[in-house]
């Protein structure tokens, strides 16, 4: 991650969300709790900033400068919202097209799937508050600059969120192992989420029981899965398939 991404000390993180910075998400040493960190800490969550808390081994590994336990990832975005993602998409006379990123972590996964998206004409892609990808200059430049392009919005709880969709006319598709029925098999027309999971662990189970369908990407071969990337690469290109 570069230097321009962060900004270091309790003081100036609490200058840059004054000056209204776009912040991806603010991170602590456990156990500081100063006066001043507890003033950041509320200020960060007045303004809807993720804050994180994390051991002091950690914050020495991203930095070596004189962060005083607290250090802010500024976004190479501005995040959006997902009612203003379906109202524009109505708007325009055409049927919305999201995809839900349940936990990527890793920087080129997710710079690859934006680029895809942005390709296959997705109208926004949303990822969890917590425990996704920074969006820094790293994850602009593995999208090639698709980032610029597509928006992200950050949801505190992705079950509201596939709720919020449910009540606007969008279909929800899990794109998962966990069971027999393949994408090619279902009818992916109208309106439609894709949820795609962690590189780890897959899509979360109170996902998975959220979602209207589950399906999975027919594998040939003698592995096991398919990378992340790939998967919603198949996955988006299905539903621009049919869509004709």
């Amino acid at each position: 991650m570069e230097k321009s991404d962060m900004i270091y000390g309790t003081r100036a993180v609490m200058e840059a969300i004054a000056a209204g910075k776009e912040i991806d998400k603010v991170i602590i040493q456990s156990g500081l709790t100063n006066d001043l960190v507890k003033e950041l800490i509320g200020v960060a969550r007045s303004n809807n900033i993720p804050v994180v808390y994390v051991p002091a081994e950690k914050l020495k590994r991203m930095s070596s400068k004189n962060h005083q336990g607290v250090i802010c990832l500024l976004s190479a975005v501005s995040f959006s919202s997902v009612d203003d993602l379906i109202f524009k998409a109505y708007n325009d006379g055409r049927e919305p097209f999201l995809l839900i990123l349940d936990r990527i972590t890793d920087v080129r996964n997710f710079g690859a799937i934006v680029r895809t998206a942005e390709c296959a004409g997705v109208d926004g892609i949303i990822i969890p508050e917590k425990g996704s990808v920074p969006i820094t200059s790293d994850a602009m430049k593995t999208s090639a600059g698709a980032l610029n392009h597509l928006p992200v919005c950050k949801e505190k709880d992705l079950k509201k969120t596939i709720q919020l969709l449910h009540d606007n006319g969008i279909r929800v598709l899990a794109c998962t192992e966990k069971t027999e029925r393949s994408i090619y098999q279902l009818n992916l027309s109208g309106p439609i989420a894709i949820i795609m999971g962690s590189e780890e662990d897959g899509i979360s189970d109170n996902l998975l029981r959220q979602a209207d369908e589950l399906a999975r990407i027919p594998l040939k071969g003698k592995i096991g899965s398919l990378n992340v990337s790939v998967a919603a690469g198949i996955a988006l290109y299905e539903v621009v398939r049919q869509k004709g």
